[in-house]
C-alpha cells in the first residue's frame, strides 16, 4: 500500500507533518481533505482499522465544529450519523491523516509517527 497523506494545505500542523515525512525519506501521495473529502465508505473502513474512537476523528478545534455545536450533538448521534457528518465536510475531520501499511495516524504527534521510519 502506498502511504496516503490527507491534509489541508493551509494547516500548520499538516505542514509540519509533511516536512517530517520528507525529512525522514517517507514517500507519500498527497490528498486534499477539502477537495477530496473522504467518503462514508472510506471513513467507515479507516475508523474501524485505526482503533481510534470516532470522537478522535473530529477536528474539535475547528470553527465548523464549534459553529455546529457538535460537542453537544455528538453525544446523541449514532456512529453512522457521525460518519456521514464527517464525510459531509472535510473541515470537520481531524488532520493530517496518514494511511499506511503500518497503521493509520490522525493528527501529528512526532513520537506517534516514528513507527513510519
Amino acid at each position: 500500500m502506498q502511504n496516503i497523506f490527507i491534509e489541508y494545505p493551509k494547516c500548520s500542523t499538516c505542514k509540519k507533518a509533511k516536512k517530517w515525512l520528507e525529512e525522514n525519506g517517507i514517500d507519500f501521495v498527497e490528498r486534499n481533505i477539502v477537495t477530496q473529502t473522504p467518503t462514508v465508505e472510506e471513513l467507515t473502513k479507516w475508523i474501524k482499522e485505526s482503533k481510534y474512537d470516532i470522537k478522535k476523528w473530529f477536528n474539535t478545534s475547528g470553527l465548523k465544529y464549534k459553529e455546529l455545536n457538535l460537542k453537544e450533538k455528538l453525544t446523541t448521534m449514532t456512529q453512522k450519523e457521525k460518519i456521514e457528518l464527517l464525510a459531509s465536510d472535510g473541515m470537520l475531520i481531524k488532520r493530517p491523516i496518514l494511511l499506511s501499511d503500518k497503521g493509520i495516524l490522525i493528527g501529528f504527534k512526532q513520537e506517534m509517527w516514528e513507527i513510519m521510519k
